[in-house]
């Protein structure tokens, strides 16, 4: 409930006053007769129930001016609609999982970092389609386009370095692939978030082509070249002669085609990032979300609902009654 008029609250401390003057002329005005002997009103007993309740009227009467104030304060009763018209994003997530994304310069590594921010990406997200691409030497697609973010979510989760699928780095592939899921895309924005830790070096598309395709069909494109270039040392688990799990190094060279990444971000108006530990991947993730972000419209409509009338109603009622009251049952003659 809510006031529209609350400054007529401040008629009730005149409201108080004028009981209290009323009280107090009808005690001042007691009426009384002399006797020559008090034993004559001893044996009157107990003076009638009309003296007791000299103080109804007046108590009546106040009530009602009290329910009068409360009216012309004009309580409501506001019932308020918001009506958003949400215009959402299609967001095709493009991740590497070759076996370089297992160096551990990010922690635990790369893979399972970028699986944290890709999953805190998407929590962010609630009105857009988002689907996932993932690549190694081939690509395919994990999850298609969907607002059914829990499932994407539990995709994401189960990532991991599978030789099922061939070794290598194909971003041409995985730009392709990318795109298809989108072209067909009826959103205002199309989106692709690509993030890989090498160059390409397999797959039947080349980058460029595929980066012309995207071009044609106007997606915007985000590149992240993750993890240091240089010599680095690639975890391999293997098993003792007991079957316990041995977990060795490798050497490897590991090195982000940045002109690559760039140009495909660069020409389709999009960003390129550079992550090189958690804390930078995280800011990545962060700037991507602040730049994509969808259209939403909010109109809210308050209706009021005017709840004065039972209280104007009460305050007429108990003022007439206590008029009444004192005119007939109370009434006293000087």
């Amino acid at each position: 409930m809510s006031w529209a008029s609350p400054l007529a609250f401040t008629l009730l401390p005149i409201v108080l006053l004028l009981a209290g003057y009323a009280y107090w002329v009808s005690r001042k005005r007691a009426p009384s007769v002399q006797y020559s002997s008090v034993a004559i009103l001893k044996s009157l007993g107990q003076s009638g129930w009309r003296v007791r309740f000299l103080w109804l009227p007046t108590a009546v009467a106040s009530i009602g001016m009290i329910l009068l104030v409360v009216a012309l304060a004009r309580p409501q009763r506001s019932d308020t609609k918001v009506k958003k018209s949400v215009e959402g994003i299609d967001i095709m997530l493009v991740l590497d999982v070759s076996d370089s994304m297992l160096i551990e310069d990010m922690q635990p590594n790369r893979l399972e970092a970028s699986k944290e921010m890709l999953k805190a990406f998407v929590k962010k997200r609630a009105t857009d389609r988002i689907g996932l691409v993932i690549f190694s030497g081939e690509s395919y697609t994990r999850v298609p386009l969907t607002l059914d973010h829990k499932i994407l979510l539990d995709s994401i989760d189960a990532i991991k370095i599978s030789r099922a699928i061939k070794m290598g780095t194909a971003i041409g592939v995985a730009l392709a692939n990318g795109t298809a899921r989108l072209k067909d895309s009826t959103a205002r924005s199309r989106v692709m978030v690509f993030q890989t830790d090498g160059e390409n070096n397999s797959g039947t598309i080349d980058p460029e082509t595929a980066l012309e395709i995207a071009k044609g069909y106007g997606l915007r494109i985000y590149t992240i070249g993750a993890g240091r270039d240089g010599d680095a040392q690639l975890p391999i688990e293997t098993q003792d002669a007991f079957g316990r799990k041995v977990k060795r190094y490798q050497p490897i060279h590991s090195k982000v085609n940045d002109e690559l990444l760039g140009k495909m971000a660069s020409d389709t108006g999009g960003k390129y990032y550079r992550a090189t530990d958690n804390e930078s991947l995280q800011k990545v993730f962060s700037d991507i979300d602040r730049l994509e972000r969808s259209k939403i419209d909010v109109n809210q409509y308050t209706k009021y609902a005017e709840l004065y009338q039972p209280y104007m109603q009460w305050s007429i009622l108990l003022m007439a009654l206590g008029w009444i009251l004192q005119m007939t049952v109370f009434r006293r003659t000087n």
